[in-house]
């Protein structure tokens, strides 16, 4: 199994990287602010007003080593890409493939069905945990028949729709879910988000479509042509695709904890003058720190069936993938929380 790296997160703004020797050194000004060996890095996420050097962004994509780029607020803008692993034929496949309604609604109705089978798998347990709701009971037994009609869905529109309706259920009562003093979840928000929680849900989305693209790309897929996610010019649709598996059995469960446990209160944002509302920067500091905590952890995979850290779950569903495409397996089996 591959070995779990850190990932090094660049929040402090004009900060300068460099290559020195087989180290990555974090400059500010003239001061060293860090040195660490490149064979303990995984990845490479920069936030704001942030440089790297050419040799540097050279060297990591010879490695492998995942680049990239976001503004100060977390916000998507680039990676950077070394040259293509995997084989060329694997890739091929993968285009065939997208270009097949059949193919890609195979996949898809999968990717989705995993979706509302973990949306409802967390709503489970909140009713276990915490006794009887109404309101989650019926969004339970709503995401059961959304779950069923995915089964027959004959189209990747048919599909993308079922989930757009899975989603609406399962975020109309997300915020039974919160017990945060403070935090308040009205409806999911995305460009921008107005309010903490949807900030927080915006931001750990990001790191973990981070994370897929990087494992996709690690295994030889492209993670910008997807089956459920249509091409976009410069849109990781693969990497999308597989987030979904992950969406509420890692990202929403991540923020849960920190708003149920008092690690982030809701005076640790901004509220900028366009409306958007966005960690301040300590506070992002401490949420990935404890990210990068929760990716350490590790359970059981329910296909692999071995222990793997959390933070390899990308990298086995993008190996789960490239099987399929192969046709060692006659299906793709995605993600599914116990």
């Amino acid at each position: 199994m591959k070995k779990l790296l850190n990932c090094l997160y660049i929040t402090r703004q004009e900060t300068y990287l460099h290559k020195e020797r087989e180290t990555v050194v974090i400059k500010q000004g003239d001061d060293k602010l860090g040195q660490f060996p490149a064979l303990t890095i995984g990845n490479i996420l920069c936030f704001g007003q942030v440089s790297v050097s050419p040799f540097l962004m050279g060297y990591c994509g010879e490695q492998g080593i995942g680049l990239s780029f976001y503004t100060e607020y977390g916000k998507f803008l680039a990676r950077v890409q070394g040259k293509q692993t995997g084989n060329v034929l694997l890739r091929r496949a993968q285009y065939r493939w997208a270009d097949d309604d059949e193919k890609s609604t195979s996949v898809a109705r999968l990717i989705v069905a995993a979706k509302i089978a973990n949306s409802r798998s967390i709503l489970m347990r909140e009713l276990r945990n915490h006794g009887v709701n109404t309101s989650l009971q019926k969004a339970v037994d709503k995401l059961a028949i959304s779950l069923r009609r995915v089964q027959h869905a004959q189209s990747v529109e048919e599909s993308m729709g079922i989930e757009g309706d899975a989603a609406s259920t399962y975020f109309s009562v997300f915020n039974e879910l919160i017990r945060g003093a403070g935090f308040v979840f009205s409806g999911r928000v995305r460009r921008p988000p107005t309010d903490p929680v949807n900030a927080l849900l915006s931001f750990v989305y990001s790191l973990i479509t981070h994370e897929c693209a990087s494992a996709l790309q690690g295994v030889g897929l492209d993670p910008y042509v997807g089956f459920l996610h249509k091409d976009r010019p410069g849109r990781v649709s693969l990497a999308l695709d597989l987030l979904e598996e992950f969406r509420t059995s890692w990202a929403d469960r991540f923020v849960l904890t920190l708003i149920n446990r008092r690690q982030i209160q809701e005076s640790d944002f901004v509220t900028e003058a366009s409306g958007a509302v966005r960690l301040s920067d300590d506070e992002r500091k401490k949420v990935l720190t404890a990210y990068q905590e929760r990716k350490q952890a590790e359970l059981k995979h329910p296909y692999l069936d071995e222990m793997v850290p959390i933070g390899l779950l990308p990298h086995c569903q993008a190996m789960l993938l490239a099987r399929h495409i192969r046709g060692d397996t006659e299906y793709y089996p995605p993600y599914l929380v116990k």
